[in-house]
This record gives C-alpha cells, sequence and structure tokens, in this order.
C-alpha cells in the first residue's frame, strides 16, 4: 500500500445510511478526517455544518468537510452508501442490475486517483457488491470489506440480551452467510453470560421455540424497519463504524463482515458474511467456525443463493 493520510476518510453517498455513519464517526471521534461526496451538493453541505457544530462535544476533533473524488487519493479509508436504497416488499438482492451500475462508476472514479486504501462498502446487495467493488478495482481482497453480517450480528445480541435480561455485551452470538434471507445464527458457538446457549436449551427445551422466533426477528428487521419509516439507517451507521475504528486503530479484532472466501467452508470467488480479524490493512484472516451439520447445510445454500444472482450477473459482463 502507498502512503495515506493516516486517519482520514472519505464517505460516498450521505443517505440515510451515510449521515448515520458520519454521525457515528464525529460523535466517536473515530478519525481525523472526514470528508463527504454526494451528487446533492447543497443538502451534504448542510451536514457538515451540522456535524461540525458537534465538535465541542466529540471526544476527538473531527474535521469534517464536502469534497470530490480527488480526496480518495491519499485516503486511508472510502466508506460507500451510495445507491439506489431497498423499498418496501423489495429484498436486498432485487436491487443488484442498477447498483452494479452505479458502482463500476464509483469505483472507478475513486480509482482513477490512485487510491490504495481500504474499501468499506454497505450498499445493498452488499455481498454481490463488495465483490463487485474487488473486481472493478482490482486491489486486493484483504482492502475491500462489506458491513456483511455485522447488523444483523448485532441485532441478534440485542435481541437475545432483552430475552434474558443480561447486558448486550454479555451475548457472543453470530450470524453469518448473506446478509439477506437466507442468513443463519451460528447457534452451536452461540453463549449469553458465559454459559453456552446449547446448555441453557438442554435445560430449558421449551425455550428453543423462543430462541427460534428470535432470530425470525432478527432476519426480518429490515423489512419492519424499512415498512415503517423507509429505510434503516442508526444501526447500519453504527456497524460500519465499529469497523472503522477496528481499521483506524489496528484493532484486530474479529468481526462478521462481507470478506472473500478462498476455500474456508469449502468455497471460494465469492464475498460473505463470515468472521474475519479487522486490522490496519484490512481483512487480515478469515475464521472458519466449527459449523454443526445443519449450519453448514444453511450455510452452503446460503453461498448458493448469492452464486445464482452474481455468477450470471458478472458472466454478462465478461
Amino acid at each position: 500500500m502507498k502512503y495515506v493520510v493516516e486517519n482520514k476518510v472519505v464517505l460516498i453517498g450521505t443517505g440515510a445510511v451515510g449521515v448515520a455513519y458520519a454521525f457515528a464517526v464525529v460523535n466517536q471521534g473515530i478519525c481525523d478526517e472526514l470528508v463527504l461526496i454526494d451528487l446533492d451538493e447543497t443538502r451534504s453541505r448542510a451536514d457538515v455544518l451540522d456535524l461540525n457544530h458537534g465538535e465541542a462535544w466529540a471526544p476527538n476533533p473531527v474535521s469534517v468537510s464536502f469534497g470530490d473524488y480527488a480526496e480518495c487519493a491519499d485516503a486511508a479509508m472510502v466508506v460507500v452508501c451510495a445507491g439506489v436504497a431497498q423499498k418496501p416488499g423489495q429484498t436486498r438482492l432485487d436491487l443488484l442490475q442498477t447498483n452494479l451500475a452505479v458502482f463500476e462508476d464509483i469505483v472507478g472514479r475513486v480509482m482513477a486517483t490512485g487510491f490504495d486504501g481500504i474499501f468499506l462498502v454497505a450498499t445493498n446487495p452488499v455481498d454481490v457488491l463488495t465483490y463487485a467493488t474487488w473486481r472493478f478495482s482490482g486491489l486486493p481482497s484483504a482492502q475491500v470489506i462489506g458491513s456483511g453480517t455485522s447488523l444483523d450480528t448485532a441485532r441478534l445480541r440485542f435481541n437475545l440480551a432483552r430475552y434474558f435480561e443480561v447486558a448486550t455485551t454479555n451475548v457472543h452470538a453470530m450470524v453469518i452467510g448473506e446478509h439477506g434471507d437466507s442468513e443463519l445464527p451460528v447457534w452451536s458457538a452461540a453463549s449469553v453470560a458465559g454459559r453456552s446457549l446449547a446448555r441453557r436449551i438442554a435445560a430449558r427445551p421449551e425455550i428453543r421455540v423462543d430462541i427460534d422466533d428470535i432470530f425470525v426477528r432478527t432476519r426480518d428487521a429490515a423489512y419492519e424497519i424499512i415498512g415503517a419509516k423507509g429505510s434503516t439507517s442508526y444501526g447500519i451507521g453504527m456497524a460500519l463504524a465499529r469497523i472503522t475504528r477496528a481499521v483506524m486503530s489496528n484493532q484486530k479484532v474479529t468481526l462478521p463482515v462481507s470478506a472473500l472466501l478462498q476455500g474456508e467452508y469449502g468455497h471460494g470467488d465469492l464475498y460473505i458474511g463470515v468472521p474475519a480479524s479487522i486490522g490496519r490493512r484490512g481483512i487480515r484472516e478469515v475464521f472458519e467456525l466449527d459449523l454443526d451439520e445443519d449450519e453448514q447445510a444453511k450455510f452452503d445454500a446460503s453461498v448458493a443463493s448469492l452464486r445464482a444472482v452474481q455468477d450470471p450477473a458478472f458472466a454478462r459482463r465478461a
């Protein structure tokens, strides 16, 4: 990687998700410099002014400005939240064809500046568009990350914490697979307040129905939120901020992100939500969980669901 400004982030797309992310970054003081790029310059400049007015109360000052693609040349990260938003009744995969064209243009503009930092992708369908970013950019796969199942995992931990009446930080559970309808919880590796979920269910078999219902509500939460207010924003904004902090601080923390599989879980040439170690140079390592037979079958099905959309889309571009 070439020289980049140590803690400069460029955000492309300042819709509901982008602004929520920007607020989380400023509120947490994650970077030194945050540059916003959007087609609606008037509104975006107003967001810049509004965000800068919170500097007095932030833990660390973040310089927020409006800019253009030239700002990507020396950025440490480019975060992409641009694209056509998901509409009520529409699946994330339905968005693919429209957003592929948008991403080819965005990634091309970024790479034309000589950018050699980390891409973080949030636009849906995030797994396929992260794969597209990798293909369009020509960067090593370690430098291209998708938000993956980070939000789904946060939702699951929150719902389980409410059910068991413990702190969310005391819940260790992960959602993997497609960020969408075919995702799955890894119950075999889950624990609540230090006790495995499997043991809790063995002691109280009647709660299994509740646990399964918790996952369904977790998986379908986006549809409920989008139906009521048009988009999800705060949860994904904070998830993106968490990934950004992991990169900026070289935390080497394991997070469920969209990463390229290269033989892990028996699959390859596909971005999908899996646990990965995140540091200053992006994805350090993809970790393989010890899935049970049912979980592996569901993960295989999730891979197949993504391939059924991804492969034809890129075959047409060959």
